[in-house]
C-alpha cells in the first residue's frame, strides 16, 4: 500500500493534525481554532464586524438571539458587547463540540446574559427570536438535515427577524470552480501554509465540509419561507447571506 493510501494524521497547519475524511473541531483543533480560522478564511474578522453592524437592525431590548456553531465564542462575545446598551437581550450559543463550548464558557464567563449549550443544531429547540447567526456552520451539517434546520430557524424568528448565514460556496460551473479553488489555494499560501498542509486540509474535509452554490443556499432559504434574501459580503468562494422573515 502506498503512503498516500495509508490512514494517518497529517499536519494542516497551526499545530492541528487531521486524518483523511475525518476533520474534527475537537482536541487540537479547539485549542488552535482561532489562529487557524483567521488564516483560513479571507476577511474573517471583517465578517464579524459586519455581523455586529447588521445586528443594529434586528436586536432590540428583550430580544432572544442565537449563534449556531459558536465555537470558542469569539463572535458571540463581540455581539454581546456591541449590543450591551440594549436591555434584557438574551444570547444563546450552540455548538456540538464540548471542547469548543468549554473555551467559550471561559471567554464569556463575565456575561450574565449568555447561555452556552452543547448540542446538535439539528435537534435544537429555538425560542421565539429576532436574530440568528450561523458563521461558517451550516456547511458542516449533513445535507439531509439542512432543510429542516432552515425551516426551524424560519419558524422561530419573529416577523421582521433575521437569519445571517456565512458559508463557503461552490461556483456555478466547473470552470469557475477551478478558478475559485486556485485563488483560494493562493490565498492560503500567502498566509504561510505549505502545499502539503493545503492538500492535507482538503483531504481531511472530504465528506465533512459540503458547500453548496449561492443559488442552492438561496433555494434552501426560500423553501423554509424566506422571501427577502440578499448577499451582504462576497469574496471568491465565501459569502454572507441576510434573510429576513
Amino acid at each position: 500500500m502506498s503512503s498516500d493510501r495509508k490512514i494517518s494524521s497529517k499536519s494542516v497547519g497551526d499545530n492541528i493534525v487531521a486524518m483523511r475524511s475525518n476533520w474534527s473541531f475537537a482536541g487540537d483543533t479547539a485549542d488552535n481554532f482561532d489562529a487557524h480560522i483567521r488564516r483560513s478564511v479571507p476577511f474573517y474578522e471583517a465578517g464579524h464586524e459586519l455581523v455586529c453592524q447588521l445586528s443594529d437592525f434586528f436586536v432590540r431590548s428583550g430580544s432572544n438571539c442565537y449563534e449556531l456553531g459558536t465555537s470558542t465564542g469569539e463572535l458571540l462575545g463581540k455581539l454581546v458587547n456591541y449590543n450591551s446598551h440594549k436591555a434584557k437581550v438574551r444570547w444563546t450559543g450552540v455548538d456540538s463540540v464540548e471542547a469548543m463550548i468549554d473555551k467559550a464558557r471561559k471567554s464569556l464567563v463575565h456575561f450574565s446574559n449568555v447561555e452556552l449549550q452543547v448540542g446538535d443544531v439539528a435537534d435544537f429547540d429555538f425560542r421565539p427570536s429576532d436574530f440568528v447567526v450561523s458563521y461558517y456552520c451550516m456547511q458542516f451539517v449533513p445535507p439531509q438535515q439542512r432543510q429542516e434546520i432552515f425551516n426551524r430557524i424560519y419558524e422561530s424568528l419573529n416577523w421582521g427577524g433575521a437569519f445571517v448565514m456565512f458559508e463557503k460556496v461552490r461556483a456555478p460551473d466547473a470552470r469557475f470552480q477551478d478558478i475559485a479553488t486556485a485563488l483560494y489555494d493562493d490565498f492560503k499560501r500567502t498566509q504561510g501554509y505549505s502545499d502539503e498542509e493545503i492538500l492535507s486540509k482538503s483531504r481531511s474535509l472530504r465528506g465533512v465540509l459540503e458547500p453548496y452554490t449561492s443559488d442552492a443556499n438561496r433555494q434552501y432559504l426560500r423553501r423554509a419561507g424566506f422571501q427577502d434574501i440578499t448577499t451582504v459580503m462576497k469574496y471568491v468562494c465565501f459569502e454572507g447571506f441576510l434573510a429576513i422573515k
